[in-house]
């Protein structure tokens, strides 16, 4: 039981890991290509922007799978993994190369989205998205989005319970919009019905009550940003001899968010003020970005906790207060002013 639950928090660290210095060492290559996409980076209400994008996206998914349109969604998040993808090997691969990268990517989920291709996506879609936000969000908007996206995270999951509704929705669409982190590498997100999928947002005794006896809801954190869902519940019908389940899931967003503080730090710190570390390969990287991405693993830790108990729980507010909390931290030893870290 402990080498499978170890398996499981080691795997959803791995990812996470590959998410965050995927994205510092395509900051200065998507600065250079030109993909910054605001033309003023400080302006806070970029974020308020990109905030209410998410409400009219969570809306619109919600709708899709209440009218049955979920071919939809799936065919826009696979569109969406082969263009981030395309960002990713376009700053590294010549023209048409990365077009055939990017291609393959999009084609495997569609061929054959096993839990390995979709956490594949998953890193590289993560990576892209977040180095793109990073460049494209100064250090105030950037904590203002993280700040606002762990209260909404946290109200979703609690309180409205939709996005328990959103996850819900994807869980049989096997798409990258949640990183699938098996305990077993014989676990086959394929052969997973999902069965209880719709127990995710029962408390304890509804749950009880709705499931055999022996049975029991496995559910996993969520998301944050980029629609994906808040939680999601385990596909297996109930844990094995050893009361363990084969696969939790975690949002994409639940990883991109946090890497965006992460980028931005990288980016937009006075490199006066914070100089890169020299790590061969990581340019961007420098200490309040180092320290950031403890945050992120020390609110991850938190939440695996909380999840390997068997409950949904809201991502962000571990997550991106931990990220939050660990780039101040890494700022104040580096002598940047307060002010100056949150960009004001």
């Amino acid at each position: 039981m402990r080498t499978r639950v170890a398996f499981g928090i080691g795997l959803a660290t791995l990812v996470f890991l590959l998410v965050q210095l995927g994205a510092l060492a395509l900051v200065p290559t998507f600065y250079d290509a030109g993909y910054q996409t605001v033309e003023d980076p400080t302006d806070p209400t970029n974020s308020l922007v990109y905030i209410g994008a998410i409400l009219v996206a969570t809306a619109v998914m919600l709708a899709a799978f209440k009218y049955d349109f979920d071919w939809a969604v799936r065919a826009l998040v696979v569109v969406t993994s082969g263009m981030l993808s395309w960002y990713v090997f376009s700053v590294f691969l010549p023209g048409l190369v990365a077009v055939g990268a990017a291609l393959v990517v999009a084609g495997a989920l569609v061929a054959y989205p096993e839990w390995y291709v979709i956490d594949t996506a998953g890193v590289l879609m993560g990576a892209g998205a977040a180095a793109l936000f990073g460049i494209s969000f100064g250090l105030l908007p950037a904590v203002v989005l993280l700040t606002v996206l762990a209260v909404y995270d946290a109200i979703s999951v609690y309180g409205t319970e939709h996005m328990l509704d959103l996850a819900e929705g994807v869980m049989d669409l096997n798409i990258p919009v949640v990183l699938v982190i098996p305990t077993t590498l014989s676990y086959s997100l394929l052969d997973d019905d999902f069965a209880d999928a719709n127990d995710v947002h029962e408390d304890d005794a509804d749950a009880a009550a709705a499931t055999p006896a022996g049975d029991s809801v496995e559910s996993a954190a969520g998301t944050g940003g980029d629609d994906e869902p808040a939680a999601a519940a385990d596909g297996d019908a109930a844990p094995d001899e050893d009361g363990v389940r084969d696969a939790f899931f975690i949002g994409l967003g639940d990883a991109v968010m946090p890497t965006v503080m992460v980028a931005s730090a990288a980016f937009f710190l006075p490199k006066t003020l914070a100089p890169s570390l020299g790590v061969p390969g990581l340019p961007a990287l420098t200490l309040p970005a180092l320290t950031a991405m403890l945050g992120t693993f020390a609110g991850l830790f938190a939440l695996l906790a909380l999840v390997l108990k068997g409950r949904a729980h809201a991502g962000l507010p571990l997550l991106n207060g931990g990220t939050i909390g660990g780039y101040l931290i890494g700022a104040t030893l580096s002598g940047v002013p307060v002010l100056t870290a949150l960009g004001l």
